[in-house]
This record gives C-alpha cells, structure tokens and sequence, in this order.
C-alpha cells in the first residue's frame, strides 16, 4: 500500500500541547484530559490518525496530525455538494432540474444504490435527489454524474480553493479510483483543511440559507458510518457528516476510514469533528471504533467547557 510522506468568528488560539503531536487553544479546562484520551486511542489503534475538533461558536481548536495528509475517499462528496449548490446560488442549476442518467452512467462494481434501483438506466431524476443520494447514501456513480456536470474534479478544486481554504486536494473520479486503486491518493486532505471547510460551510455564509439546511440535512440523513463519529454519543445526538473508507487490499491494509462533520452538543453549540484513519490492517469494527471513542472524547471536552464558558 502507498503510504502519505450563522456569521464569522474571528480569532482562534492555536498552540502546541504539552506533549506529542496534539495540538489546541492553551489554558482550557480538560485540555490535557482530551489530549491524553486522543493520544492513547491513536496508540491503540494499527495506523495513522489524524483529527481536528472545533467549537464553532467558542473557536477552541483541537489537533492530532493536523498537518499531514490523508485519503479522503467519498468524504470528498461534500465539497462536490457544495459546489454543486454552489451554481444552484448563482442561478446556474436547479434544485428541480431534471437530470438524465443514462445507462452508461451506471458503472457496474462499485457501490451505487442508483444503479440498483434502476439497474438499466436511462430515466431522469431531480438534482436534488441525485444530492441525496451521492451525499446519504454515498452513491459512487451519482457522484461522477455530478463531477461531469461541473466539469470534473479540477472544477471542485478551484472552487474550494476560491473560498481560501488551502491542505486539500480534489483530482480523480470514483471511476478512475476503481481503475487505479493509487488514484485515491490524488484525492487528500489535511483534517485542519477539512474543519476550515466545515467551518466555513456552517458559519461563514457560503451558500443561501436554503442550500446551506438543505445540505445540512442531507448529511443528517447519512446512512453510512453510523458507528463512526455517532457510535458512541448519547442516542439522538444530531450529527450532520459524511464518511469515506477505502478497499482492502490484498495484504489486509485499509487506505482510508473517515468520518468528518457537525455536531450539536445538548446546550444547542456545535463542534466540528474531522477523524482520518490512514493505512490501518486492524478491523473495520476496531477502526470505526477507535472514530467513535474519539468523537465520544470531544463531545465530552466540549459539552464541559461549553457549560464553563
């Protein structure tokens, strides 16, 4: 396996940890604690991990490798979904606009409930279901028809881009990941890139409200990962994500397990929580559950200091 070498807040404090490659705001109540808890699932667990944590109305920041880069895998359908509502803003596409699949479209090995549903293509559907879909239920070919639709992944790039955000990278197809397996590493990202995305996804105003919610929502409704970042929070915890994992390859060794996204903590705030999982032999259930032991650690750090502010 190939291995990786509502409105703006401003100000966020980010210095290093006492120790290790944590990283987060300094003199915080449970900082240590939450460090110490991310380390120790970090050592537990075969492979590299990689984690940012922000309350989005504190601005108080966590890190773990932060820095470094790590397969995305279909986490990338959400900047996709941004960029798609991003020309429904402008006027450019429609939420109701008809979109033709055509049987050609529907490759076959890879994971598609489209595809199953409609297993001979050549039927329309709405924009808005095609999101759905590529984003709740991760749809390998709807989210190639939407690249084509903007013009490919380089078109995805420049916009994430354009919003200033920096340490991602957008480059390849789910067809061509399928063709050639390294492809997926053409497709990375640093869990820091990822929470600024989320960030300013959710508070800087990038989309209208009614893309904004809409999006939102759709990421509530993911059905995949649900023992990821949700598998260990109290049930009924609103979690807006979207997940990415990768094949195994014929040594055991999984790419990517991932799982980014928004959390509502009981006082009504909110914490991004961006968990990578790179190069890891271990279970697919000790990997979603180290994610899940992580996001259980940060919904508890910052449930405390959210009642301490």
């Amino acid at each position: 396996m190939r291995k990786f070498a509502w409105p703006l807040i401003a100000g966020v404090l980010v210095l290093a940890a006492a120790a290790g490659s944590a990283q987060g705001a300094g003199n915080v109540p449970g900082r240590e604690t939450l460090r110490l808890e991310v380390e120790a699932v970090a050592r537990s667990i075969d492979g590299k991990l990689g984690v940012a944590m922000m309350g989005l109305e504190t601005r108080e920041t966590f890190m773990l490798n932060g820095n470094d880069r790590f397969p995305m895998q279909s986490v990338y359908k959400f900047p996709l979904a941004m960029a798609v509502l991003e020309r429904v803003d402008k006027g450019r596409l429609s939420l109701g606009q008809a979109v033709h699949v055509a049987p050609a479209d529907l490759l076959p090995g890879t994971w598609s409930p489209l595809r199953d549903a409609n297993p001979k293509g050549d039927f329309d559907l709405a924009l808005s279901e095609l999101l759905r879909v590529t984003v709740s239920e991760s749809d390998n070919n709807g989210c190639d028809i939407l690249f084509r639709m903007l013009g490919g992944p380089p078109t995805v790039d420049a916009y994430v881009r354009g919003l200033g955000v920096r340490g991602m990278a957008i480059a390849a197809t789910e067809a061509e990941m399928h063709r050639v397996r390294d492809s997926q590493f053409s497709n990375w990202c640093e869990p820091a890139a990822m929470s600024r995305l989320l960030d300013l996804f959710f508070l800087g105003g990038t989309h209208a409200v009614a893309s904004r919610d809409f999006l939102l929502r759709l990421m509530m409704e993911t059905a995949t990962g649900p023992k990821r970042i949700k598998g260990l929070l109290p049930p009924g915890t609103p979690v807006a994500h979207k997940t990415g994992t990768s094949f195994t390859d014929e040594k055991g060794a999984t790419a990517a397990t991932n799982d980014v996204g928004i959390v509502t903590l009981p006082d009504g705030s909110h914490i991004v929580m961006v968990v990578f999982l790179a190069d890891s032999s271990a279970s697919l259930e000790a990997r979603e559950n180290a994610i899940a032991r992580i996001a259980r650690a940060g919904y508890e750090h910052f449930s405390a200091t959210g009642k301490a502010r």
